[in-house]
Protein backbone atom coordinates (compact mmCIF):
# COMPACT_ATOMS: atom_id res chain seq x y z
CA UNK A 1 0.00 0.00 0.00
CA UNK A 2 1.41 3.59 -0.98
CA UNK A 3 0.30 6.68 1.03
CA UNK A 4 0.10 10.03 -0.95
CA UNK A 5 -0.42 13.84 1.27
CA UNK A 6 -0.75 16.50 -0.93
CA UNK A 7 0.26 20.09 -0.01
CA UNK A 8 0.35 23.31 -1.08
CA UNK A 9 -3.11 24.54 -1.97
CA UNK A 10 -4.40 28.08 -1.36
CA UNK A 11 -6.29 31.20 -1.99
CA UNK A 12 -4.46 33.04 -5.61
CA UNK A 13 -5.26 35.83 -7.78
CA UNK A 14 -5.74 34.76 -11.38
CA UNK A 15 -2.14 34.94 -12.98
CA UNK A 16 -0.57 34.04 -9.78
CA UNK A 17 1.76 30.51 -8.95
CA UNK A 18 1.47 27.44 -6.85
CA UNK A 19 3.37 24.85 -6.30
CA UNK A 20 2.03 21.76 -4.51
CA UNK A 21 3.93 19.14 -3.28
CA UNK A 22 2.92 15.17 -3.05
CA UNK A 23 4.91 12.80 -0.35
CA UNK A 24 4.90 9.13 -1.01
CA UNK A 25 5.32 6.72 1.54
CA UNK A 26 4.52 2.99 2.37
CA UNK A 27 5.54 0.39 0.22
CA UNK A 28 7.20 2.69 -2.57
CA UNK A 29 9.39 1.19 -4.96
CA UNK A 30 11.32 2.13 -7.99
CA UNK A 31 9.85 2.55 -11.18
CA UNK A 32 6.20 4.04 -9.90
CA UNK A 33 4.57 6.68 -12.24
CA UNK A 34 2.88 10.04 -10.46
CA UNK A 35 0.43 11.74 -11.53
CA UNK A 36 -1.77 15.07 -10.32
CA UNK A 37 -5.46 15.05 -11.14
CA UNK A 38 -8.38 17.43 -10.10
CA UNK A 39 -11.84 17.90 -9.80
CA UNK A 40 -13.42 21.60 -9.74
CA UNK A 41 -16.76 21.63 -8.02
CA UNK A 42 -19.86 20.11 -9.45
CA UNK A 43 -17.46 18.19 -12.23
CA UNK A 44 -15.93 14.91 -12.84
CA UNK A 45 -12.14 14.14 -11.93
CA UNK A 46 -9.45 15.32 -14.51
CA UNK A 47 -6.29 14.55 -15.61
CA UNK A 48 -3.68 17.27 -15.07
CA UNK A 49 -0.22 15.63 -15.56
CA UNK A 50 1.72 12.59 -15.15
CA UNK A 51 5.20 11.96 -15.00
CA UNK A 52 7.68 8.54 -15.54
CA UNK A 53 10.09 7.19 -12.57
CA UNK A 54 13.18 8.77 -14.23
CA UNK A 55 11.29 12.38 -15.21
CA UNK A 56 12.19 11.38 -18.70
CA UNK A 57 8.44 11.07 -19.49
CA UNK A 58 6.02 13.67 -19.15
CA UNK A 59 2.40 14.38 -20.55
CA UNK A 60 0.30 17.10 -19.20
CA UNK A 61 -3.68 17.88 -20.56
CA UNK A 62 -3.53 20.32 -23.01
CA UNK A 63 -5.88 22.83 -20.37
CA UNK A 64 -2.47 22.99 -18.45
CA UNK A 65 0.27 22.70 -21.06
CA UNK A 66 2.79 25.34 -20.71
CA UNK A 67 1.62 27.03 -17.52
CA UNK A 68 2.23 24.01 -15.46
CA UNK A 69 5.40 22.23 -14.69
CA UNK A 70 5.48 18.08 -12.62
CA UNK A 71 8.42 17.02 -11.54
CA UNK A 72 10.07 14.43 -9.09
CA UNK A 73 12.62 14.13 -6.50
CA UNK A 74 12.86 10.46 -5.90
CA UNK A 75 15.25 10.15 -3.07
CA UNK A 76 12.81 12.46 -1.17
CA UNK A 77 9.39 10.32 -2.67
CA UNK A 78 8.14 13.33 -3.57
CA UNK A 79 6.54 14.69 -6.52
CA UNK A 80 5.51 18.33 -7.20
CA UNK A 81 3.45 20.47 -9.83
CA UNK A 82 4.44 24.01 -10.00
CA UNK A 83 1.39 26.12 -11.14
CA UNK A 84 2.44 29.11 -13.21
CA UNK A 85 -0.29 31.90 -14.74
CA UNK A 86 -3.29 30.28 -12.86
CA UNK A 87 -6.81 31.06 -14.30
CA UNK A 88 -10.28 30.81 -12.38
CA UNK A 89 -11.17 27.85 -14.10
CA UNK A 90 -8.37 25.87 -12.23
CA UNK A 91 -9.93 25.79 -9.25
CA UNK A 92 -10.39 22.87 -7.92
CA UNK A 93 -9.52 20.08 -5.91
CA UNK A 94 -6.13 18.75 -6.80
CA UNK A 95 -5.17 15.18 -5.97
CA UNK A 96 -1.57 13.32 -6.63
CA UNK A 97 -1.66 9.72 -7.87
CA UNK A 98 0.27 7.08 -8.42
CA UNK A 99 0.58 3.64 -10.46
CA UNK A 100 3.25 1.14 -9.64
CA UNK A 101 3.69 0.10 -13.10
CA UNK A 102 6.36 1.21 -15.44
CA UNK A 103 5.62 4.05 -17.84
CA UNK A 104 2.93 2.86 -20.32
CA UNK A 105 2.12 6.02 -22.53
CA UNK A 106 0.90 9.42 -21.07
CA UNK A 107 -2.86 8.72 -22.74
CA UNK A 108 -3.19 5.54 -20.63
CA UNK A 109 -3.51 7.86 -17.35
CA UNK A 110 -6.00 9.50 -18.60
CA UNK A 111 -8.38 7.19 -16.82
CA UNK A 112 -6.41 7.37 -13.50
CA UNK A 113 -4.36 5.97 -11.44
CA UNK A 114 -3.96 3.14 -8.54
CA UNK A 115 -3.59 5.35 -5.37
CA UNK A 116 -4.81 8.34 -4.87
CA UNK A 117 -4.05 10.99 -1.73
CA UNK A 118 -6.72 12.85 -0.07
CA UNK A 119 -6.41 16.25 -2.37
CA UNK A 120 -5.63 19.83 -1.65
CA UNK A 121 -7.95 22.71 -2.80
CA UNK A 122 -6.70 25.25 -4.94
CA UNK A 123 -9.38 28.68 -5.55
CA UNK A 124 -8.06 30.66 -7.99
CA UNK A 125 -9.74 34.56 -7.50
CA UNK A 126 -10.74 37.01 -10.61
Amino acid sequence: QVQLVESGGGLVQAGGSLRLTCAASGRTRSGYVMGWFRQAPGKGREFVAAISWSGGSIYYADSVKSRFTISRDNAKNTVYLQMNSLKPEDTAVYYCAADPNSWRGGSYYLAGMDYWGKGTLVTVSS
